[in-house]
């Protein structure tokens, strides 16, 4: 990362520039109005990772600053949450005199929540042992209880007590409580990730029928997504965010979601009869009315086939985190959908990247 670039007064000029490289991008699409949604200028990432440099008896966070083409010692971060540097110092200040907690420690992750749990990662070179359990079990009791530590080894994970942190999302004044699961993903950026849901029930309003959704996670949008819907039916691969979003959806007390545990792929092979899936015991696709679609692919974008897929719905909310690939896959379904929404999410401040959000609706 370019530390020089992180810069809040210069934040503003930055977005300025996504946001014409927006439109530039997506005009040959006869693109709408570009919504922007921008981030807090500082302290807006609620994950974050570091390398460990160990020097002598002293030991410091390091990044690689790709201007100077060199490691930096960083001791406070600018875009991670204010209770990630809060704990930054504290972390290494416990770390240094612990010859257990320290030896061959070469990362540390965090997972912060705008609710205020923290769990912190910290990732070895060598296996954990009990003298490392009571060590951390130690450095545990002196913290706040909404602190909780993970270690990592090759092959090996010890959670003493979770693996996880409980977030809140207000959406429109509503709150929206989520498990978040350490190592599985969830939206970095805890504001700018209230303004995607808002603005996703803003699209959806007034729907009819049911939501199909691919990519689910935990269920971040499913949840809020709910209250325009009959029903949402939701695809995740990943078994730990599939168990979160069972239990998410338990604790917010929602009764018409329900996550299949399938890729998007399988799923397009099962709704087009390709092959039947155990899996789908017991549930009836055909008794879905489904017309409207929601994806929020990974980078890659939509393969081919779940690309002809959508294109069977009436109406397409597409999340993406790569808008070239999100450009792609445009190509093909603008064939017979039209471009009535565009929405510019920025997650990632002081870098490149965009997130992009479109509503497409079947041309008539």
């Amino acid at each position: 990362m370019d530390l020089a670039a992180l810069d809040p007064r210069q934040y503003q000029t930055q977005l300025d520039e996504k946001c014409e490289r927006m439109r530039a991008l997506f005009a040959p699409f006869n693109a709408p109005e570009l919504e922007v949604f921008p981030s807090e200028p500082e302290h807006y990432r609620m994950r974050a990772e570091f390398r460990v440099w160990h020097d002598g008896d002293d030991l410091n966070y390091i990044m690689f600053d790709q201007t100077q083409q060199a490691k930096v010692e960083v001791t406070q971060y600018l875009p991670a949450s204010a209770l990630i540097n809060e704990y930054m110092p504290r972390l290494i200040e416990a770390l240094k005199p612990d010859p257990v907690l320290r030896r061959k420690l070469f990362q540390v992750d965090f997972l912060s929540t705008l609710s205020g749990e923290l769990v912190i990662s910290l990732l070895y070179h060598r296996q954990l042992d009990d003298a490392w359990c009571d060590a951390i079990r130690e450095l545990r009791a002196r913290w706040d209880n909404k602190v909780h530590f993970i270690g990592r080894a090759r092959k090996q994970k010890v959670t003493l007590e979770q693996d996880y942190v409980d977030e809140v999302l207000h959406v429109h004044g509503q709150p929206y409580h989520y498990r978040q699961i350490e190592n599985a993903f969830t939206q970095p950026n805890g504001k700018v990730a209230e303004k995607m849901l808002e603005w996703a029930v803003d699209a959806t309003r007034n729907s009819d029928g049911d939501l199909l959704e691919l990519y689910c996670g935990n269920g971040n949008f499913s949840l809020a997504l709910a209250q325009n819907f009959e029903r949402v039916l939701a695809t995740e691969l990943a078994k730990p965010s599939v168990e979160a979003a069972q239990y998410n959806i338990a604790k917010n007390n929602i009764d018409n979601v329900t996550i299949l545990r399938m890729s998007a792929e399988d799923f397009t092979d099962a709704i087009n009869g390709v092959r039947e899936f155990r899996r789908l015991k017991g549930i009836d696709l055909s008794g879905y009315r489904c017309n409207t679609i929601f994806v929020d692919p990974p980078r890659a974008g939509l393969d081919p086939a779940t690309e002809k897929m959508v294109q069977g719905y009436d109406r397409i909310l597409y999340i993406s985190c790569n808008p070239e690939t999100l450009l792609e896959n445009l190509k093909t379904l603008s064939q017979t959908h039209k471009l009535s929404r565009l929405a510019l999410f920025d997650q990632f401040p002081y870098t490149h990247h965009m997130e992009a959000g479109v509503l497409l609706e079947r041309i008539k």
